[in-house]
């Protein structure tokens, strides 16, 4: 008999559910994967350095001041980091004490707000959204806000896709003056750059922004992020980054990404994807297996289906691989399905079209 060494570890780990990544769960079967709201196509890039013996820059200049002027702020303003997942634990390792203070997150949105603070065994206050409007309770969230030092928003929404109205942003950020921060997660923003809070930075010192190049960038692989704050905030998270967060290669590529050229071809597939949104909209409206398409302002859509298991599972066998939501808060029946290319959008309809045609007035549902 041996000694479980595992009772070593802190008492939350042990009992910590992770976070289940499309990848973690098996997202690398099939041949179109339209389960984590990655980019559907990509550029090919070479690296303007080559040698990398040497640490790189804590956070490198160039890159800084290149998304300080994608963005419209001051590079002091602008922190690197790896993915917005970073930006997420760094602003609970500052700001919060293990056991005494809390977060709140507004479910059903991104489940990483609520692992990261219990990682760090910080209180998690759950405040849900109303129901099919995905409106924030914000008399519930003042209500709530004892012990409470940063409020996450995701906006757009994932996996709802819905946006978070500024009038609704504005109250939180002014109710929470001097007492929390409040967090809004951008990371699909380019696909509705006019609903961006990052105009209100110049206002709100409890303001933070999360941004990533993962999504309308094209570039998960690499994995960068930033977190977008004034600047006494950004020194804060200075002190408890990693010593080398961005390597060189990433800092290139994510470097090279914010040139202009590069952000052109940036926006023209954002506009190519977001037509696709609504070209993919249209065809589901017509299948008669789909009870429900909720409205979208991001790169992918939430479908309430009947039959949702059935359906999952045979776009699955497949090889169409999309996100299974009926497990969260509100979403029973939900699959989530991230825009891909008009090829695989066509291919997802007619296995829809075929299903449906094949199970005519079961479970409850009629042809359209």
């Amino acid at each position: 008999m041996t000694d479980d060494i595992t009772k070593l570890a802190r008492m939350n780990i042990q009992e910590l559910q992770p976070y289940q990544s499309a990848r973690r769960i098996g997202g690398e079967h099939g041949d179109i994967w339209l389960n984590a709201n990655e980019s559907p196509v990509s550029f090919q890039f070479k690296l303007k350095k080559k040698i990398f013996n040497r640490y790189p820059e804590c956070q490198p200049r160039y890159l800084i001041s290149s998304y300080a002027d994608y963005v419209g702020i001051f590079p002091n303003q602008v922190l690197a980091t790896r993915g917005a997942d970073e930006g997420i634990e760094l602003l609970i390792k500052a700001f919060c004490k293990p056991k005494k203070d809390a977060i709140i997150y507004c479910p059903p949105t991104y489940d990483m707000y609520k692992i990261s603070a219990k990682i760090f065994d910080v209180i998690v206050k759950e405040i849900p959204t109303f129901q099919n409007t995905w409106k924030l309770d914000l008399l519930n969230i003042q209500s709530n806000l004892n012990q409470v030092k940063l409020i996450y928003i995701c906006n757009p929404n994932n996996p709802t896709g819905n946006i978070i109205s500024k009038q609704d942003l504005i109250f939180l950020l002014e109710i929470t003056k001097n007492k929390s921060l409040i967090v809004i997660d951008e990371a699909y923003i380019e696909f509705s750059p006019k609903d961006s809070m990052v105009s209100y930075l110049k206002k709100y010192s409890n303001l933070v922004i999360l941004r990533t190049m993962s999504k309308a960038f094209a570039l998960a692989g690499i994995r960068c992020g930033f977190t977008l704050a004034q600047k006494n905030i950004i020194k804060i998270l200075n002190k408890v980054i990693s010593p080398y967060p961005i390597s060189v290669p990433v800092s290139d590529i994510a470097t090279q990404s914010l040139n202009i050229n590069f952000i052109k071809l940036m926006e023209s597939r954002v506009l190519d994807l977001n037509n696709n949104r609504i070209w993919l909209i249209n065809k589901l409206k017509n299948i008669s297996c789909v009870e429900k398409i909720f409205v979208s302002h991001a790169n992918y859509l939430l479908v309430k289906f009947f039959m949702f298991e059935e359906i999952f599972k045979m776009l699955w066998d497949k090889g169409i691989i999309l996100r299974n939501q009926n497990k969260k808060k509100n979403l029973e029946k939900c699959l989530r399905i991230t825009i891909g290319t008009r090829l695989e959008c066509s291919r997802l309809i007619e296995e829809l079209k075929i299903f449906s045609k094949n199970n005519i007035s079961k479970r409850g549902f009629n042809e359209k």
